[in-house]
């Protein structure tokens, strides 16, 4: 399983969250099957919104982050609970693209720049809040940062990374941070946090030498004297079920329910655990009349 913990500035004018997803995006690929540039942006995706996650205060509240670039690899989309848990899904997941001109995986690419960012918060309320901004960079990181700042106005700086064997895609180490600066900061903290970011190894380096969430958020702000805030285990976690999608069924309306009908068995699958439903002509017509 993965962890994760956020911490504060002993004037509380600061949050990080550090989190290592390395059994996250392990089982994603598991799940999707992606190639290594696909399974880097499914997995920063999934680690920006377990970061996104913990900061939600109710037990039914939930945050889905959606990438839509016109790229190759399609939407990709990531759901997590207030604890940090999430699961998600790529649309085309075994694209495969050329490295960049720095030799690294080409997500930016991969998700395209013709499209935007849209995060949606249920909060439990009668409708979701909803903040979209054109994609910037298609880096990911960079988006969210981006998001933070236009449709939240909160200075934030994100750092996320996937590290997969080039020959065998196996997923060897993932995470990420948050640094998020509160409306109380000073000049000072400002100044501060732009001083320890300047020369800041990437995630998945720090994560590579056996670094802790902990770790990593106190290299980082190596100025300040972090308190921790809270520690948890995160994992990818989905929260389908037969009722939800005989729901999803019903959705569908009468015509589409009734060209169900043509076959003797409907298989459906989750799009984000590909977990089977097979449902029978019978029920199919026992679910329509419930509809009516």
């Amino acid at each position: 399983m993965g962890s994760l913990v956020r911490l504060i500035s002993p004037m509380g004018d600061l949050t990080v969250i550090a989190a290592d997803t390395t059994s996250i995006v392990l089982e994603a690929h598991r799940v999707h099957g992606t190639t290594n540039v696909c399974t880097a942006a499914l997995g920063r995706l999934l680690t920006a919104a377990s970061m996104m996650g913990v900061t939600l205060k109710g037990k039914d509240n939930s945050i889905t982050i959606r990438l839509n670039g016109n790229g190759p690899g399609g939407s990709i989309i990531a759901v997590s609970d207030y604890e940090g848990n999430v699961r998600g899904y790529i649309q085309n997941p075994r694209v495969n693209l050329p490295l960049n001109a720095k030799g690294k995986l080409d997500v930016a690419s991969l998700v395209g720049l013709d499209g935007t960012l849209t995060v949606m918060k249920d909060l439990g309320l009668k409708e979701p809040y909803i903040g979209q901004i054109p994609i910037q960079t298609g880096e990911i990181a960079e988006d969210i940062t981006a998001y933070f700042a236009v449709s939240e106005q909160i200075p934030t700086v994100c750092a996320l990374g996937v590290l997969c064997a080039p020959k065998t895609e196996e997923v060897i180490i993932a995470g990420g941070f948050l640094i998020q600066l509160l409306p109380t900061a000073t000049e000072e903290t400002i100044t501060m946090v732009e001083n320890d970011i300047e020369d800041v190894r990437s995630i998945t380096e720090m994560l590579s030498q056996g670094m802790s969430p902990e770790e990593i958020a106190r290299g980082v702000l190596k100025s300040f004297d972090l308190e921790v805030l809270d520690e948890q285990i995160v994992e990818y976690k989905c929260n389908c079920s037969r009722e939800r999608v005989i729901k999803a069924i019903i959705s569908m309306g009468e015509e589409g329910m009734t060209e169900l009908l043509e076959d003797e068995t409907t298989e459906l699958s989750c799009h984000f655990c590909d977990k089977k439903y097979l449902f029978t002509k019978e029920e199919i017509e026992k679910i329509i009349k419930q509809a009516k």
